[in-house]
């Protein structure tokens, strides 16, 4: 079996281009804690984003990240 340490291990990679998808946010104000697909409790920080993906699912985006990644939709 394979393994991949980084990118440049990889030959011959194609572009490509993520699909605009709308998801679903929520900036939270206060340290919390969601369920998520993975199992067990993931904790987000103060401004952390409470996400809802494609498929129903919970998830955190960090702040910071967030704001780099995403505009909201109005």
């Amino acid at each position: 079996m394979k393994t991949f340490s980084t990118f440049e291990d990889v030959k011959n990679m194609s572009p490509c281009m993520k699909r605009p998808i709308v998801v679903h946010c929520k900036q939270i104000e206060e340290p919390f804690r969601v369920d998520t697909l993975e199992g067990n409790y993931k904790q987000g920080k103060t401004g952390d984003y409470l996400m809802r993906g494609v498929d129903g699912e919970l998830y955190i985006c960090d702040g910071q990240i967030f704001q780099q990644t995403y505009d909201i939709l109005t």
